[in-house]
C-alpha cells in the first residue's frame, strides 16, 4: 500500500523538488500540500506538473484532515514545531527538513512522539555529502580535540546557525566538547567575535549574497589541520533522495531520531 504523504512547504525551493519526487515515486501518494500563498489551487498547476492533482491547503491543520500516514515539514522554524506536534497528535509519522529548531523544540517533539508512539526523523540537511561530513567529523573529534564550525548561507536566511550546523554541533557533543586554549571568559575583546558556544562547539554563521548552503568543520592540531566541507549548488535535487528515504523509513521509528544516517547502513 502506498504511503499517504502531506507536505508542508510544497511550493518552496526544496519542497517543490520533493513534491515532484513524491509524485514520481511508485510507493507514495501526495495527498495534501501546504502553501498559504497557493491555497485552494491544485499543486500540479502551481508547479507545472501534469497529472498532479494534489489539493493545496493554507495550514497544516487543514491538510491533516486528509489523514496522511507521513507528514513532511519543510516550512519555517516559527511554525514548524506547531505543525509537527499537530501531525503527531493526528496520528501521522513525521519527517522534518525545516532548519532552525532549538534543542528545547526537539525535546518537546520527542516527548510528544513518545507519548503517541510515533516516529520523527529530523535532518538539518538530507544531502548525502552532509551525512558523510557528519560521520567523518565524529571520527575526527575522537582524535582531534580542537575544532570549530562555520556555516554559510544566502543573506536572506533567517535562522542562524543553520539546521546543518546545529545538528553537527549536537553530534560532536556526543563525542566530547571542543577544547579552547583560551576560555571565553579569559579572552580580550568582544566574545561575539568567537561565535556562539553551541553544544560544546564554537559555531560561526556567515550570511552573504552568493552563498546557497555550505558548512565547514575545521579541526586543528599542532602543525596541521583538517578541513571537512559540504558545499551545495543552486539546485534542490541533492536533497530529494535523502528525503524520500526518510519518508520510507520513518514508519519503523518511535520517538525523535536525528540525522539521516540513523536509518542508513554505515
Amino acid at each position: 500500500m502506498n504511503k499517504r504523504v502531506c507536505l508542508a512547504g510544497a511550493a518552496g525551493w526544496a519542497g517543490s523538488a520533493l513534491s515532484r519526487g513524491i509524485f514520481e515515486a511508485d510507493d507514495m501518494e501526495l495527498v495534501a500540500a501546504i502553501s498559504r500563498s497557493h491555497a485552494g489551487r491544485v499543486l500540479g498547476d502551481v508547479l507545472d506538473i501534469e497529472d498532479l492533482a494534489t489539493p493545496v491547503f493554507a495550514t497544516a491543520t487543514e491538510g491533516l484532515t486528509t489523514e496522511p500516514d507521513i507528514f513532511v515539514e519543510y516550512t519555517k522554524p516559527d511554525i514548524a514545531k506547531f505543525n509537527v506536534l499537530s501531525a503527531l497528535r493526528s496520528g501521522a509519522q513525521v519527517v522534518i527538513g525545516t532548519s532552525g529548531l532549538s534543542e528545547d523544540d526537539y525535546q518537546e517533539i520527542d516527548k510528544v512522539a513518545q507519548e503517541v508512539q510515533r516516529g520523527v526523523l529530523a535532518a538539518g540537511n538530507f544531502a548525502l555529502t552532509v551525512v558523510l561530513l557528519q560521520k567523518f567529523a565524529e571520527i575526527a573529534a575522537r582524535y582531534i580535540p580542537h575544532w570549530e564550525i562555520i556555516d554559510y548561507a544566502h543573506a536572506g536566511k533567517i535562522d542562524a546557525p543553520s539546521g546543518t550546523a546545529r545538528e553537527l554541533a549536537n553530534r560532536l557533543s556526543k563525542v566530547r566538547e571542543s577544547q579552547l586554549d583560551v576560555p571565553l571568559n579569559k579572552m580580550h575583546g568582544p566574545k561575539e567575535s568567537r561565535g556562539v558556544r553551541l553544544d560544546g562547539s564554537q559555531v560561526h554563521s556567515v550570511r552573504l549574497p552568493g552563498y546557497v548552503i555550505s558548512v565547514d568543520a575545521i579541526f586543528g592540531m599542532q602543525g596541521q589541520k583538517l578541513l571537512l566541507r559540504h558545499e551545495a549548488g543552486s539546485s534542490a535535487e541533492p536533497y530529494v533522495d535523502g528525503a524520500l528515504l526518510a519518508i520510507r523509513k520513518v514508519s519503523d521509528l518511535v520517538g525523535l531520531h536525528r540525522g539521516l544516517d540513523s536509518v542508513m547502513d554505515f
